[in-house]
């Protein structure tokens, strides 16, 4: 009978829809299952170990020994873990600051499309592509002061009359080390800037030109604000890269001179695989990283 109330058909209906919807969530666990194994074996299973072993002693051979919480007390009672502490929050804050602005500069300098910028895009990116230990053994070798060709090169500009210690003293270890960073990473940072610059729409600069704003009312309140989540992707690998600073230290400095340049990393190493105590480098580890979340949390409340 035409337009008559038919139960099994809406159940028929019902039910093809029911395992329609049983299909696609099947099929959205198959293409997350491949991503949740490898954040499982390579992240979860990792930080639950490193966890177990910061509550045990945890020699490198031997059994272990649960020892709670004495890795975790020991730590205010190490002098070098809290010395590298105030050098690395110096290091990141110094380091972030100069990097961003650098890199800003940079990608407000080849934002525009016009003849040549292409070449300068490449030419400021180039040095990202060089491998970070390799970076620190070129600069360890330039500024040398028997081989390497920046004081010669000085000492004949009539900048200098004798070689630079570059990593000779504390501060110029930093000074050399923030370079080598700069250096390094400026042109990468440029490129996530850029990325964010292009994505501002042009209608917004020409409407705000029409309206007579300057080049710094245009840069204050339309580029900075619309850059805003950019600006906060860049600063947190930034500020993350820089407390977990390793190598340019390790290479480059070797934490020297008198451990004026140690590194919170470099303790959790040392401790390690100089002393052998794996429970205390772990208990460190998590201290780190919390820190990390702590900051990294309130960074992105602080810029959403």
């Amino acid at each position: 009978m035409t337009g008559s109330f038919r139960p099994s058909s809406l159940r028929h209906s019902s039910l093809r829809h029911s395992s329609l919807r049983h299909s696609r969530k099947t099929q959205g666990w198959l293409y997350a299952a491949p991503t949740a194994v490898i954040v499982g074996v390579l992240f979860v299973a990792p930080l639950v170990l490193v966890v177990w072993m910061s509550l045990n002693r945890w020699p490198l051979l031997g059994p272990a020994t649960l020892n709670a919480p004495d890795n975790y007390t020991k730590i205010a009672g190490n002098p070098l873990f809290v010395d590298s502490v105030l050098f690395t929050l110096k290091y990141t804050a110094i380091t972030t600051v100069l990097l961003s602005a650098v890199a800003l500069g940079l990608a407000l300098l080849v934002q525009e499309r016009r003849p040549g910028v292409g070449f300068f895009r490449t030419a400021f990116f180039l040095p990202g592509a060089v491998g970070f230990a390799a970076a620190a053994l070129l600069f360890y070798g330039m500024l040398n002061a028997d081989f390497g060709p920046i004081d010669p090169i000085l000492r004949t500009l009539g900048l200098i009359d004798e070689p630079v210690k570059w990593i000779g003293t504390p501060n110029m270890a930093l000074f050399s080390t923030i370079t080598l960073v700069l250096w390094r990473f400026a042109g990468f940072n440029m490129l996530i800037l850029l990325t964010g610059l292009q994505a501002i729409p042009v209608e917004v600069y020409e409407a705000a030109r029409s309206d007579g704003a300057g080049r710094w009312q245009i840069f204050t309140r339309i580029t900075l604000p619309l850059l805003r989540p950019t600006l906060a992707l860049m600063l947190i690998l930034s500020v993350t890269g820089s407390l977990l600073a390793f190598d340019q230290f390790f290479i480059f400095t070797n934490g020297g001179p008198d451990n004026s340049t140690v590194s919170m990393v470099m303790v959790i190493y040392r401790d390690a695989f100089f002393r052998f105590d794996l429970g205390g480098a772990a208990a460190l580890s998590v201290v780190l990283l919390a820190g990390l979340v702590g900051l990294n949390t309130l960074m992105m409340r602080r810029l959403r």
